[in-house]
């Protein structure tokens, strides 16, 4: 086996003669493993002769630990909710092929594609500088949301508990927190999420992209089944924790005839809220998904293409504020109506859930010393 180095492509169907072979990928999202944007070339393994190529090692999940300064992140985007968030991990697990975080990973060096779901990073001192940015005098909460970027919930964090520790900070200093995640074990964490929800403190929303367990295990191979995922809006729904359901991402003639099965189902389970998000391609995402399209649907790529970019201004991504989440143009206008007209139908939405900011505590630090008097 040789490694060659060599320009990008600049047609992302180039790529096909480089798909990672289906063993050493098997239970993951991505079909290749380009570099990253800041890469100025790309190295691709390719068979030499001698058969060596079979021999490569599958694709196996790392976990380097990292060790950041600070844990809470500011943002001023005014297509969302919250201004600060936490993520635990970099990378995810879940390996969702349409994951608009995938390009964070080419800051690291890394690829966004195979490396993003399989070379992850840890923060296991997340919790401790919590408390730390908690306790600061100047603080003023606001509600934290967790999940943004990638899932907090993805399989390492059955070992590492990292979440966990976040969510005893927070319950401790009585902050509001919002969860977003494909993920059941978020299931673990009722006994900390329902006394929480009790006093304002606490939501999660679950994304579930496709009732039909075939297609999710294609695109988001290791997160939760669908089954599992209304069963998980289940539970906590009914441990009395506000429960969203986000159809996200509605990917054009892939999901997109589910919206009114999903808002069905998930009503079903408890859910009280909806949203949905239209796929994002930013910068490498669009190379990924248009060849897992060649991989899984070749007979619709060439639609699929068609048709996002007819909700992206004839490009494959607009960034501007107020378009990244649900695009322009009369096919993005059609998603959005049916989207909000199943909705009404259901209920949903009809209430917002508004998390507490006026609870919040800071416990007194233990003395070194007793007090004599």
């Amino acid at each position: 086996m040789s490694v060659s180095a060599r320009v990008a492509p600049v047609d992302p169907l180039a790529y096909a003669g480089h798909r990672i072979d289906p063993e050493r990928r098997r239970g993951r999202g991505a079909t290749i493993n380009p570099g990253g944007r800041f890469e100025a070339e790309q190295r691709i393994s390719e068979d030499d002769g001698w058969g060596s190529l079979g021999e490569l090692p599958a694709f196996r999940t790392e976990v380097a630990v990292e060790k950041p300064r600070t844990i809470i992140t500011k943002n001023d985007s005014p297509d969302i909710s919250f201004d600060r968030s936490i993520n635990p991990y970099r990378g995810c697990e879940h390996g969702c092929v349409y994951c608009f975080a995938r390009p964070s990973h080419a800051y690291l060096g890394l690829s966004p594609g195979l490396d993003f779901e399989s070379r992850l990073t840890a923060k296991p001192d997340a919790a401790l500088l919590l408390e730390k940015e908690l306790s600061a005098p100047s603080y003023q909460p606001r509600t934290i949301a967790i999940g943004t970027n990638t899932d907090a919930y993805q399989p390492i964090e059955k070992k590492l508990r990292i979440m966990r520790q976040i969510l005893e900070v927070l319950a401790r200093f009585n902050h509001p927190v919002g969860i977003v995640t494909k993920s059941a074990l978020v299931q673990r964490d009722i006994d900390i999420l329902a006394p929480m929800a009790a006093k304002g403190l606490a939501k999660v929303a679950i994304s579930i992209t496709t009732l039909d367990p075939k297609v999710a295990r294609g695109m988001e191979p290791r997160a939760a089944s669908p089954a599992k995922r209304l069963e998980t809006v289940k539970a906590l729904s009914d441990a009395g924790i506000p429960v969203t359901v986000l159809v996200a991402p509605i990917i054009p003639a892939i999901n997109e005839h589910e919206i009114e099965r999903i808002l069905d189902a998930a009503k079903a389970a408890g859910a009280r809220e909806a949203g949905y998000v239209l796929l994002r391609l930013p910068l490498e995402v669009k190379d990924l998904v248009q060849d897992w399209l060649l991989t899984h649907h070749p007979d619709k790529l060439r639609h699929v293409v068609s048709l996002i970019r007819s909700t992206r201004g004839g490009k494959d991504y607009d960034a501007a504020w107020g378009q990244r989440q649900v695009g322009s143009g009369p096919y993005a206008w059609m998603i959005g109506r049916r989207f909000e007209m199943a909705a009404e139908r259901l209920g949903f939405n009809g209430t917002r859930t508004r998390l507490r900011n006026d609870l919040f505590v800071k416990p007194e630090k233990e003395k070194a010393q007793l007090s004599l008097f």
